[in-house]
């Protein structure tokens, strides 16, 4: 399995290659894609870096695990291929936007037009084995996808971090508020979306805050 990652975010993260926990995780991952069914497609992995390099970051939005079905993840949280039925949490998602921001619920659950303009569309956990939810938890991505975040709020100013239920808003923990804005709900999934996170206005409060900073707003 060859997987590769932008040359900004390979920069970026060069210590992290190094380091013991992500030699032991890179095996785990290589002997689960031998032997098991594992989503993404493994040249998707880092497809939320490929998308968005990290110079261009400037909103970050926080998911767990990739979705755990055939066809679904394609290496963006909440996001699935063109054709795939939009899963619930996406569904509320883009109500929230269209309610939020007035744009049209679109047919197609592709995240990487919103990935294009420097949304990074970040995972805690890149893969997991089919049909079976957090599989991966536990081997090492959660040291690393925190060290993408700490880089992150370390090294760039003005980013808009979007945590999405508990689990996202502690993963946040380490981010500077003095330097980014960071905006927290319930989680968009059926169980949680009516207990506040419908009415977050994240996406216009993002927007908001962009251009505020002289940046060009999100096309959500």
């Amino acid at each position: 399995m060859q997987v590769k990652i932008d040359a900004t975010w390979n920069q970026e993260l060069a210590a992290e290659w190094e380091k013991p926990y992500f030699a032991k995780l890179t095996g785990f991952v290589r002997e689960q894609y031998r032997t098991s069914q594992v989503f993404p497609p493994g040249h998707q992995i880092f497809a939320a870096f490929d998308a968005t390099p990290f110079p261009d970051v400037k909103v970050v939005i926080l998911g767990q695990d990739p979705y755990h079905e055939l066809g679904q993840a394609n290496g963006l949280c909440f996001s699935v291929n063109d054709g795939v039925a939009l899963p619930p949490s996406l569904q509320n998602i883009f109500k929230e936007v269209h309610d939020d921001t007035g744009a049209p619920i679109p047919k197609s659950g592709d995240l990487s037009r919103w990935a294009r303009q420097g949304v990074l569309m970040l995972n805690a956990t890149l893969t997991v084995q089919a049909h079976r939810a957090g599989s991966h938890q536990g081997q090492g991505w959660e040291q690393f996808t925190d060290a993408v975040i700490s880089h992150l709020s370390e090294h760039r100013e003005h980013l808009v971090f979007i945590l999405w239920g508990s689990y996202a808003i502690k993963k946040g923990a380490c981010i500077n508020r003095m330097k980014h804005l960071v905006l927290t709900s319930p989680h968009p999934s059926p169980l949680s979306a009516y207990r506040g996170f419908f009415g977050n206005h994240h996406f216009s409060r993002a927007n908001a805050y962009l251009v505020a900073h002289g940046l060009d707003p999100i096309e959500w």
